[in-house]
């Protein structure tokens, strides 16, 4: 989606804050919520700017947006919309010291090296959008963070939006529930969930097979976190790389067969923990060979993951990220298109 169907107020209200305030798209994306519950609280419960710049389009002060972040930190707790838009309609906002502020009326990013989300969740000096999509976690909120993430994903491209927004967002609601005895664990599930499912949307349809041409990805026996091996699988789709995907803990019987069936030009093997991390299992792989004599072929082996840390392979690469990944996979697999 653009941003502009998913503001739905037209252009002019897409843009940076010309003019001074926020645009409704903006307001949403920093509570993470979507842009059509602003507009709905806007017309139900009259919690609409104070100052319109005409026609229909919205330009958000900070005291705009402060009496909508209260909207969103009572129905939260459960307060009924209704009544969460009287108080928030009464309250005032907290004295906070002054700050330097842009031209938008928002806190100035390098004067904020510490954001937070709701309950606490401590995010550090990230992009706007993990505040958003860290505040519609927690709400358990699937409609926004779908839309949030689509966002995210339109707006920066697959990579850079797992490893500037996605990733960050991530590790604060790890962190939140690792030091909240074990509470939270339900929002991390969530998140992951929606992330999954929101990188699955935005990647177009399988790349066509090229016999010889394709890379095998596979978590290693005993790892079960396939998140970050399912980003890599839609980032080469993406790029037009065919892939087999196997997902978590594929035993090591499966893992060679399915390497025997497809002759791939490259093989990833995730692994998130140092306890499952094989190097008999990825040395294994690499050795294996098919095709007549004389032209018998192996493939790449790329060992990924933060598990492999300290566990070096001779001879197979180890990717320090995703663009890393990706950009190893698709050379691998590109030069046996040739």
């Amino acid at each position: 989606m653009s941003a502009q169907r998913e503001n739905g107020e037209g252009r002019a209200d897409e843009g940076g804050p010309r003019g001074g305030g926020l645009t409704t798209g903006e307001v949403a994306r920093r509570l993470g919520v979507a842009p059509t519950t602003v507009r709905t609280w806007d017309r139900r419960y009259g919690l609409g700017p104070d100052v319109r710049t005409g026609g229909r389009h919205r330009r958000w002060s900070a005291g705009d947006v402060a009496r909508l972040e209260r909207m969103c930190a009572m129905t939260a707790t459960g307060i009924p919309p209704a009544e969460a838009a009287r108080l928030a309609r009464s309250e005032k906002p907290p004295t906070a010291a002054p700050r330097s502020r842009g031209a938008a009326g928002a806190p100035c990013p390098s004067n904020r090296p510490r954001s937070r989300a709701g309950s606490g969740l401590r995010l550090g000096d990230v992009r706007q959008e993990c505040r958003g999509i860290a505040r519609a976690a927690l709400r358990l909120d699937a409609a926004a963070l779908d839309e949030l993430l689509l966002a995210a994903i339109d707006e920066h491209g697959l990579v850079a939006a797992w490893t500037e927004v996605i990733v960050p967002t991530l590790q604060a609601v790890g962190r939140k529930w690792q030091t909240s005895g074990e509470k939270y664990v339900e929002v991390e599930h969530f998140l992951s969930w929606h992330v999954s499912g929101a990188f699955r949307r935005a990647t177009p349809h399988t790349a066509a097979d090229r016999p010889g041409a394709t890379a095998v990805l596979a978590c290693v026996p005993g790892e079960n976190h396939t998140l970050p091996l399912e980003v890599l699988s839609a980032a080469l789709t993406e790029r037009g790389v065919p892939v087999r995907m196997f997902g978590g803990a594929l035993p090591v019987e499966s893992l060679v067969a399915a390497v025997r069936r497809t002759g791939p030009a490259a093989v990833g093997l995730w692994a998130q923990s140092r306890t499952t991390a094989s190097r008999p299992l990825a040395q294994h792989v690499a050795a294996m060979e098919w095709g007549v004599r004389g032209a018998r072929r192996r493939p790449a082996v790329l060992t990924l993951g933060p598990g492999w840390a300290g566990q070096a392979v001779a001879g197979l690469a180890r990717p320090s990220g995703l663009a890393e990944a990706v950009a190893a996979l698709t050379s691998a697999v590109s030069s046996r298109s040739l």
